[in-house]
């Protein structure tokens, strides 16, 4: 019989992997892809993915999703209060 572990979202395996970037890392995304904050998608600060980054409001997340078609695939969120 499997041992009682508690569930984490972040460790499922449909879970892609979420990371909180840097300002240097910030500022080179809106640099390269030439946009402000306000285009990129939302991601909310209660999203159970993101729970123990300890985010705040205007933080960009970094999804990463492996595809076996697309291979790896990086997406960024900004983070909003609900």
């Amino acid at each position: 019989m499997a041992k009682n572990t508690p569930f984490t979202v972040e460790n499922h395996i449909l879970v892609p992997k979420h990371s909180l970037i840097n300002q240097k890392e910030k500022d080179e995304i809106i640099k390269e892809y030439n946009i402000s904050i306000s285009n990129l998608p939302r991601i909310l600060n209660s999203d159970k993915a993101i729970q123990d980054l300890k985010v705040k409001d205007g933080d960009i997340i970094k999804v990463e999703r492996q595809s076996p078609t697309a291979g790896k695939t990086v997406f960024y969120r900004l983070v909003v209060n609900e």
